[in-house]
C-alpha cells in the first residue's frame, strides 16, 4: 500500500488524492462506504495518468460526475473512484446558432445560470438536472421533455482500451432514455459540444424559474435522494403503479418511498445504503406482484453490500 501510495503521488498532485473516502460525502443520498482511493482530475492528462495506472496495476476505475444519480454500498468500492473536475465553456456564436464547448465536470445547473446571463436558449429544461455535464451525457438526463441528445453535437472521451482521445458523434452515442455507449464502459467523457440558440434572458429565466417551482412542488428537493429512482415504462407511468400499490410513504429503515412523488426513494435521514438498496427491491417486488410489471431503477449502484 505504501509503495502503492508513493506511486500515485508521482502522478497526480497529492492533494487530489484520499485514501479510504467515505462516499457518503460525494453522492446525493447521502450515504455509501468509502472507496479505497478517491481521485480528483482537473485535466485531461489527469486522466489518462489515472487510467494507465489502473490499467498497469490492474485495479478497478470507477469514474464520477456529481454523484447525484448514484447508490453507493455500504461497503465501498475497492478500487479508484475518479471525479472528473475538468472545467471549461467556450462559446460560438453564428446568427442564430450557438454552439457550447463544456467540460464533463462542470455542473448542469451552474451551466444554466451562465447559458441564461449570455441569453443562450435551448437548455432551460434542463436546468435543473443536478449532476454534471459529464454524467448528464453519460445518462442521457432529460426532464420536461428535453433530453441531452437533443442538443449533443459531439463528444470527446478518452478509449479506455486503447488510451487514445476520440470525438464520438451525436448518432455515434446511442443516446437512448436514461442510456448511452458510455454505460458500456469503454470510454471517458472529457468535454461535450452542445448546439444551442440566441435567445431573450428575461424568457430564458422566466422558463428556468417555472421548471423549477414545479420541481419544488412535485418532487422531495428537502430529502437526500438520486432523484427519480425508477426509469418510466413505454406505456405506463412508474410512479403511478406504485402510488397503485398503496407503497407511498412506505419506509425500510432510514429509507421512504416520498409522500410527495412515489416514484422517489429518500433518505429521511439516517438511512443506510441497505435500506435504500431493500426498499428498491421491495418496491420491484411488489409492482411485480400486484400489476404484473417488472420496473427498472434509473440509479446506477456500485460498491460492495
Amino acid at each position: 500500500m505504501i509503495l502503492e501510495k508513493s506511486k500515485l503521488e508521482e502522478i497526480i498532485p497529492k492533494e487530489n488524492i484520499k485514501y479510504d473516502e467515505p462516499m457518503s460525502k460525494h453522492t446525493s443520498f447521502k450515504v455509501g462506504g468509502p472507496a479505497e482511493y478517491y481521485i480528483t482530475a482537473n485535466t485531461v492528462e489527469q486522466v489518462k495518468n489515472i487510467l494507465n495506472y489502473s490499467n498497469e496495476n490492474n485495479i478497478p476505475l470507477y469514474i464520477l460526475g456529481n454523484g447525484s444519480n448514484l447508490l453507493v454500498l455500504d461497503k465501498g468500492v475497492k478500487g479508484i473512484v475518479l471525479k472528473i473536475q475538468i472545467e471549461k465553456i467556450e462559446i460560438e456564436e453564428n446568427e442564430n446558432k450557438v454552439i457550447v464547448c463544456v467540460g464533463a465536470g462542470n455542473k448542469m445547473m451552474a451551466l444554466a445560470q451562465i447559458l441564461k446571463q449570455k441569453g443562450i436558449s435551448g437548455f432551460e429544461e434542463l436546468s435543473g438536472v443536478p449532476g454534471t455535464v459529464g454524467g448528464a451525457n453519460f445518462m442521457n438526463a432529460g426532464a420536461y421533455g428535453r433530453e441531452m441528445k437533443d442538443i449533443i453535437i459531439e463528444t470527446k472521451c478518452l478509449n479506455k482500451e486503447t488510451g487514445e482521445i476520440e470525438i464520438l458523434k451525436n448518432e455515434e452515442q446511442q443516446l437512448v432514455y436514461r442510456g448511452s455507449i458510455f454505460k458500456q464502459g469503454q470510454y471517458i467523457i472529457l468535454e461535450t459540444k452542445l448546439k444551442l440558440e440566441k435567445g431573450n434572458e428575461a424568457e430564458i429565466e422566466e422558463k428556468m424559474n417555472g421548471y423549477l417551482n414545479q420541481r419544488k412542488i412535485k418532487q422531495p428537493v428537502e430529502y437526500p435522494s438520486a432523484g427519480s429512482t425508477f426509469k418510466r415504462g413505454n406505456d405506463y407511468i412508474t410512479a403511478e403503479l406504485i402510488d397503485k400499490c398503496g407503497l407511498k410513504g412506505y419506509s425500510i429503515g432510514g429509507a421512504q418511498v416520498s409522500e410527495k412523488h412515489a416514484g422517489f426513494v429518500i433518505n429521511t435521514g439516517n438511512a443506510t445504503a441497505k435500506d435504500i438498496l431493500d426498499l428498491i427491491n421491495y418496491i420491484k417486488k411488489t409492482v411485480k406482484e400486484k400489476c404484473n410489471v417488472e420496473i427498472e431503477e434509473e440509479v446506477e449502484i456500485i460498491g460492495e453490500e
